[in-house]
């Protein structure tokens, strides 16, 4: 016969400082993709895309890098940041005003 494991210790409230780390960090996050996501979005349609080093030194990676399909992945990499940002703001939002409710 075996003998029962010991239970698991029940999960310690998150303290005051747990809470505000965890709404800075995702505070951060959302200025971080949003940044980022802009930026992607952007950037590639500018004139500043084609004076990069890479089109001028690589020949094989010119046509890719100038090509606009290439140019809409990059675009979609930021709309994807854009949304993640939205997301956790949505998310920081709801756990915001379901503390204060409480």
């Amino acid at each position: 016969m075996t003998s029962p494991s010991p239970a698991a210790p029940p999960p310690s409230k998150p303290t005051r400082f747990m809470k505000w780390h965890r709404r800075v960090l995702g505070f951060c996050l959302i200025i971080f993709a949003f940044e980022l996501g802009l930026f992607l979005l952007v950037f590639p349609w500018l004139k500043s895309w084609e004076m990069s080093w890479i089109p001028v030194h690589s020949h094989r990676l010119a046509n890719l890098w100038l090509s606009p399909y290439f140019r809409g992945v990059i675009s979609g990499l930021g709309l994807l940041n854009i949304y993640i940002a939205f997301a956790e703001a949505i998310k920081q939002l709801k756990t915001l005003f379901g503390e204060q409710r409480s």
